[in-house]
């Protein structure tokens, strides 16, 4: 069996998420699909987590394996993108990988960034991309909040009540706020989150951005580790995941 690493982006609007479900279309199952009839073998493709409904991926990762060796790597791009692209998928890079690899439990870090369009006109280039908020937020504020999210904590107030995870302490190596023009853009990492954390996270920094809460407000509604105090989490259409570091 051969062992084979793709590199994915998507966007992930018209899709129930990343992963295979009963009912919808998925990422995961498109592109399974397609890699199976090219390869002419049923392929299980395994990415390294999972995007929810209207999530985009500038890099997602995930990996599978085969008996049929590809001897092109060029030629399996043009014919697998011939499919996917007309959905909104494409897989820009593939790589032959050893059988100890494995796409999620490898994954030392992962790098999402959220998209705040923050203007008063609603954005068309960057409709289903982004986040409109009218009211002009600030920035010095939010950069103040963002830092007390790094670190090792219980982020249970930011876990969505669905998800699976057995721990909701994890560590936040890093938060970034940075803006340019009407945009602005949060960037997370760490080696993995719960379901819903950065959508929630954001929506709590728009809250100090508004001015709805103070720091001390923020402060403590993340210690509380209460679920219900948490802001309305940011939409989907606004989160993308950037990047898997191996």
């Amino acid at each position: 069996m051969f062992r084979y690493q793709i590199f994915i982006e998507y966007v992930g609007t018209n899709f129930r998420g990343w992963q295979v479900q009963k009912k919808g279309k998925t990422i995961q199952g498109l592109i399974q699909e397609k890699i199976s009839k090219l390869l002419k073998e049923k392929i299980i493709l395994f990415g390294s987590g999972r995007t929810d409904s209207g999530v985009h991926a500038i890099e997602q990762s995930a990996h599978f394996n085969c008996k049929n060796k590809i001897i092109k790597f060029d030629r399996f791009l043009k014919s697998i993108n011939h499919f996917l692209n007309k959905e909104g998928v494409a897989i820009i890079k593939v790589k032959k990988r050893n059988n100890d690899f494995h796409s999620r439990f490898s994954a030392k870090m992962r790098v999402y960034k959220y998209i705040i369009i923050n203007r008063l006109s609603g954005p068309v280039l960057d409709n289903n991309r982004g986040w409109h908020i009218m009211k002009k937020l600030d920035l010095e504020i939010m950069k103040k909040g963002a830092k007390k999210l790094i670190g090792t904590k219980d982020f249970s107030t930011f876990r969505a009540s669905s998800c699976r995870a057995k721990s909701p302490v994890k560590t936040m190596k890093m938060v970034k706020i940075k803006s340019s023009k009407d945009k602005i853009e949060i960037e997370f990492s760490s080696q993995s989150f719960l379901q819903q954390q950065v959508r929630s996270m954001v929506g709590c920094l728009k809250y100090l951005g508004e001015k709805k809460w103070s720091l001390k407000k923020f402060e403590s509604v993340m210690r509380s580790k209460k679920r219900i105090l948490c802001a309305p989490p940011a939409p989907p259409k606004g989160l993308y995941l950037v990047r898997v570091i191996y």
